[in-house]
């Protein structure tokens, strides 16, 4: 992949946001905007192509944000509604050029798939109303590199809780989010990763998120020439986290960051 890679962070908080509801602690009162974090999601953009990783409840946002009107497709990491609540939003995609209509490509592995038919089955229906999303579902597996546009992909694959997550390798920029686990035939096709995306929930361990410090030592192992921390809590604030002394070349990534390799 001989092309210039763009991943522009689309939001860096977990499934509550930051600042959480109700909430007054110091990084959800903070004014600092990179603790202002939207639900998880990425923008890769490798030439002409553009993917989205993962479409949450804030999908409609980030895409007015970043000023997105037509995209290659939607790669979904897994089934939980912060990565999954906002693909109705792609309706604004599909009719941008109407009369033309962009159905969007949503790829991801059956098990999220199957979720994603069953939470938008209104727009799987024989008979639809006037401007039900038009999607098209592509079913990967996580042991296969898939190709876009011409642009290869290789899934990563992991544990979250009790079940698989996907991330996604472009070229030398890979994006993890949401991983627990990875075992070490996983972690082969991260070698030669330049620059990797991982979520750090918290400081204190959890039983299904890497905590900063799995993610420190994930990253050790890797030894990209940059990483960047996604999927934060309110716990992990912008200043609590620089008190960590985070290694060189790791760095706190915050909503509209945009990493170019």
């Amino acid at each position: 992949m001989a092309q210039n890679i763009t991943l522009t962070l689309l939001g860096t908080g977990t499934s509550q946001g930051v600042p959480v509801i109700g909430c007054r602690c110091e990084v959800c009162r903070s004014a600092d905007p990179r603790d202002q974090r939207l639900r998880t999601s990425a923008m890769v953009e490798v030439g002409q192509s553009r993917f989205i990783i993962d479409a949450g409840p804030d999908f409609r946002t980030q895409m007015l944000r970043e000023g997105v009107s037509h995209i290659s497709a939607i790669l979904l990491t897994h089934k939980h509604k912060d990565h999954i609540g906002g693909i109705d939003d792609v309706r604004a995609l599909n009719f941008v050029d109407y009369p033309q209509i962009h159905t969007v490509n949503i790829y991801a592995t059956a098990e999220t798939l199957d979720c994603v038919r069953k939470d938008y089955d209104y727009a799987f229906f024989t008979v639809r109303y006037r401007g039900t999303p038009e999607i098209a579902l592509h079913t990967i597996s996580a042991n296969e590199s898939f190709t876009v546009d011409g642009v290869e992909i290789i899934p990563i694959k992991g544990r979250h809780a009790h079940f698989e997550v996907t991330g996604y390798r472009f070229g030398h920029i890979a994006y993890m989010t949401d991983f627990k686990e990875i075992d070490s035939s996983e972690l082969a096709k991260l070698k030669g990763v330049r620059v990797l995306v991982v979520n750090a929930l918290r400081f204190a361990p959890h039983d299904s998120h890497f905590s900063v410090a799995d993610a420190l030592e994930l990253i050790e192992q890797i030894k990209p020439e940059r990483a960047y921390l996604t999927h934060m809590s309110h716990e992990v604030g912008l200043h609590s986290l620089a008190q960590q002394k985070l290694p060189n070349g790791v760095f706190f990534g915050y909503d509209g960051l945009k990493i170019e390799l």
